[in-house]
């Protein structure tokens, strides 16, 4: 019987590449994403590829009520949801604290950490059932280590490392696996995002060294999901050979 996968943030980016692994695999594929047409595009891709069981739910997850609406009425043949990657965030600006944009804090705030706190709330009773569910928060090396300009950025992914232990500790009667991911950098719409558009300054971020892919972290989250059902991965943290830590990134090393 095929396992069912439920990610956030599926339209692009590691979203896109974990979806891509998982339903070649014969994962069910629950997938939501604020852009509809993408997810209606990527469900195509799937079916046709792998013909795959796609179902697709577009939602903001900043949006409390309409995240547990769509959730609680997932079809009978859907609720059984196994392992649920929460994955939708990003960051916005690179701005010195006293220069940002109070928007851009509630934006990442309300995505990176309360999103992932009301879609994780609304699958729980799904998961708690089968006794053997798999939660997987993609974190950031920015959730270990803070930088300058990192500000709030850094505090909701650092926020992200805190509440993976805590549920770690509060699931453990279920017998559900928690897994924290922290990438460093890779090379996906992140930076477009962080930049406002600017695909120039974006580009420029992965210049002169060979960073993380998106089908990088695809793969290691499918190792993890994989192993023995008594082992867990707790936390992990993944750069590229070319980086020690956010401080130290040697370039020229293609």
């Amino acid at each position: 019987m095929s396992k069912t996968i439920l990610i956030t943030g599926a339209t692009s980016g590691f979203g896109k590449a974990i979806a891509e692994k998982f339903a070649y695999n014969g994962w069910k594929c629950i997938l939501t994403g604020r852009r509809k047409e993408k997810l209606e595009s990527l469900a195509e891709m799937l079916i046709k590829n792998y013909n795959a069981e796609v179902y697709l739910l577009p939602f903001d997850v900043r949006n409390q009520k309409q995240t547990f609406k769509c959730i609680n009425n997932l079809p009978s043949s859907w609720k059984e949801i196994n392992l649920l990657i929460n994955n939708a965030g990003g960051a916005i600006g690179l701005d010195n604290f006293a220069d940002a944009e109070i928007e851009d804090w509630n934006t990442m705030i309300d995505t990176n950490l309360k999103g992932l706190l009301y879609v994780t709330k609304a699958v729980l009773p799904n998961m708690i059932p089968i006794q053997n569910g798999h939660i997987i928060n993609i974190g950031s090396i920015a959730g270990k280590d803070v930088y300058e300009n990192g500000n709030v950025y850094c505090a909701s992914k650092h926020a992200v490392d805190a509440i993976s232990k805590s549920m770690r500790i509060d699931l453990l009667k279920y017998r559900i696996k928690v897994t924290a991911i922290h990438p460093g950098a890779a090379q996906t719409e992140f930076s477009e995002v962080r930049f406002k558009g600017d695909k120039k300054k974006a580009k420029s971020v992965y210049e002169g060294y060979t960073p993380l892919f998106a089908e990088n972290i695809a793969d290691i989250i499918y190792y993890c999901v994989t192993l023995p059902a008594h082992v867990c991965i707790n936390d992990l943290v993944v750069t590229s050979i070319a980086q020690a830590n956010p401080f130290y990134l040697k370039k020229n090393n293609l």
